[in-house]
């Protein structure tokens, strides 16, 4: 898989104010050919799930020294259910004060996070409107996607409500790096243009169905370059019900503590060093041992985990993920390098909780 270094599509202060935006049931022109009929009737029928999304922050005021609510930024969502629940980026809102949510009707709900998961950054909010206002997306399916497949990209770039961009997949099983710092493995990159303000908008084929998030840009320039970036529906989907019933991802973890990748490549080490080892966790039950030093506080003997199930970590995200998809009580291969010898153990992972 290749990696880059991309762009999360940041918040901007909220340049306009979106206007209410009735469905459309104008006429279609005569002679427009297939293509262009079925993204019109794409636009029409999804743009009334997409939401306008704005969120506020407390400042300052550096002469009076007053505390003050103001924008913060301004993103996209769309309706999940109509339970009101709205999916979005985690980076819309990230250290938000408030958020507050733009239907297509105009009218605006302030929002209450349900939960978060910013190491594929994802978030879910909800607000209280009525069910005949919420219209729920379709989901669709990433897993059998082909590069060359037209895509449609509905959000509210630079505030601009209800824009509505198209091209294609232009590559599939990229790998990028959440907010988190984590990777975000598979990928959707499309041509279509993303810009600041499209972060939590749906990602949609040509039947109108969600295909993934549309969450950063490849860009020098902070605008669309014609490389962006989505997170997939297969993701987003395992995702939202957990963070909706619990607020959080559960996830398997080895119960360990980690030298920095930093310090681990200083050393001429490839894989991850264990620091110190939860007692009584799965990898203390297991055998795994932590770093032990020297009188002189020198580092004389320690674990490095170099696989998992067989796939290779060199890396804290390497590690991480190879451990996303485990859940606790799952059993996994821990192979580690201990001085001159590899050492392979199975451990019972942990809860996060």
């Amino acid at each position: 898989m290749k990696r880059f270094a991309i762009q999360v599509l940041a918040l901007l202060p909220l340049l306009l104010v979106p206007l209410a935006h009735a469905a459309d049931d104008t006429p279609l022109p005569e002679g427009l050919l297939p293509d262009e009929r079925n993204t019109i009737e794409v636009f029409r029928r999804v743009s009334e799930s997409v939401v306008f999304i704005t969120t506020t922050r407390l400042q300052r005021d550096f002469f009076r020294m007053q505390v003050h609510e103001t924008q913060a930024g301004a993103g996209s969502g769309f309706v999940w259910d109509e339970d009101g629940h709205v999916v979005t980026n985690y980076h819309v809102v990230r250290g938000a004060r408030s958020v507050y949510v733009t239907l297509p009707d105009g009218s605006q709900h302030q929002a209450e996070l349900v939960g978060a998961e910013p190491n594929k950054d994802v978030a879910v909010i909800r607000i209280h409107a009525p069910a005949d206002k919420l219209v729920p997306v379709e989901p669709g399916d990433s897993d059998h996607l082909v590069v060359g497949q037209k895509v449609l990209a509905v959000g509210n770039p630079f505030g601009l409500d209800q824009t509505l961009t198209t091209g294609v997949i232009s590559a599939l099983g990229r790998t990028i790096n959440s907010v988190a710092g984590t990777r975000i493995e598979d990928v959707i990159q499309t041509d279509a243009s993303i810009n600041p303000g499209n972060s939590g908008g749906p990602l949609l084929d040509s039947r109108g169905r969600l295909i993934g998030i549309n969450t950063s840009i490849l860009s020098t320039s902070g605008s669309s370059a014609g490389v962006g970036f989505a997170v997939p529906v297969g993701t987003v989907g395992r995702l939202v019900p957990e963070l909706i019933a619990h607020g959080r991802i559960e996830r398997g973890i080895l119960s360990v503590s980690l030298v920095r990748d930093a310090v681990a490549h200083r050393w001429g080490i490839q894989g991850v060093i264990v620091l110190d080892v939860q007692p009584g966790g799965g990898a203390d039950r297991a055998g795994i041992l932590p770093l032990e030093s020297d009188p002189w506080g020198r580092p004389s003997s320690f674990d490095v985990i170099v696989a998992i199930d067989d796939r290779p970590v060199a890396s804290y995200a390497d590690l991480y993920a190879a451990l996303e998809d485990r859940r606790p009580g799952d059993e996994v291969t821990v192979t580690l390098r201990r001085g001159r010898e590899e050492v392979t153990v199975r451990v019972v992972l942990d809860s996060n909780s």
